[in-house]
């Protein structure tokens, strides 16, 4: 496969296909339908697919210390077991905030879980950021966001990035090694087609972001200078992870919502996950400590 080369392995036709997360162990990509209410899991050239019906709208679904996954459903993170199919429930939160839901996810270095939580018209104000953890449990973070997006830390551990999507700005703060963050930023304002969705790192420290209703990613130096572009097939790209043998195969899930009849007769590949080779490898996948 050539670098920067999309090509689509699993044409699932996702309604809003999300999370991609690489399991070494399993050498499986594991990603979410969020509408749908699945969790869909295929080797790394889209074969070997098994799917897994939850009973609301999983926002993430990332692996933990014992083999189970931990999920974001709204109002509640869950364990979640591939053997058995069934939920048992970790964490509640905001339950004075029914029409929210839960979003994108990310686990650091230290075992902690990091997700955002948002309102689920795309209209209210109502998401947070927070962080959970077996030391110092649920975290409130950030505050004030429609839509948050893309949590994940730099190489060294002292960058963390979070997304505004409706506000199309990327911010970088300071993290210690206790979770703390400080010195909240503009790391990148995307002012061309589209909205900032989920993120990664690689190990060079550069930000890849896939732009939704933008048709590309773009990946960024620490810097905040755009690098490179990777034009797609379809038009809504949600997330990017690393992963393959060596971490230089990029997962991408793209969406179908929001798209008309006449779109999606153009973007027969909407929905789809694909995967494209690159020179610089990702970092690796952090499993969650529940204790």
């Amino acid at each position: 496969m050539n670098l920067y080369q999309p090509e689509c392995i699993w044409s699932l036709g996702a309604t809003l296909g999300e999370g991609p997360v690489w399991h070494p162990e399993d050498k499986a990509l594991y990603f979410v339908d969020i509408k749908q209410r699945a969790i869909h899991r295929c080797a790394e050239d889209g074969s070997r697919r098994q799917s897994w019906t939850v009973p609301s709208e999983v926002g993430f679904a990332l692996p933990m210390h014992g083999g189970d996954f931990v999920c974001g459903l709204p109002g509640r993170i869950e364990r979640f077991s591939f053997e058995t199919g069934e939920l048992t429930t970790i964490q509640e939160l905001e339950t004075e905030l029914p029409g929210n839901r839960l979003n994108d996810g990310y686990v650091d270095r230290h075992g902690a879980l990091w997700f955002g939580s948002m309102d689920n018209a795309e209209v209210a104000p109502s998401g947070s950021l927070f962080r959970l953890s077996a030391s110092e449990g649920l975290q409130h973070k950030d505050g004030g966001y429609v839509i948050t997006n893309g949590p994940c830390v730099s190489p060294d551990g002292r960058t963390f990035y979070h997304t505004d999507t409706l506000e199309k700005t990327i911010y970088a703060f300071d993290i210690d090694d206790g979770g703390n963050l400080s010195n909240k930023r503009v790391f990148v304002r995307i002012e061309d087609g589209g909205y900032p969705d989920g993120t990664a790192v690689d190990a060079d420290g550069a930000l890849w972001v896939g732009l939704f209703a933008g048709g590309r990613i773009e990946r960024y130096a620490a810097s905040g200078q755009l690098l490179d572009t990777v034009a797609m097939p379809c038009s809504n790209i949600t997330k990017v992870a690393f992963g393959g043998a060596d971490l230089r195969t990029v997962f991408v899930t793209t969406a179908r919502k929001g798209l008309t009849e006449e779109e999606l007769s153009r973007e027969p590949l909407a929905g789809g996950v694909f995967s494209f080779r690159v020179a610089t490898p990702g970092q690796l996948q952090h499993l969650y400590l529940p204790e």
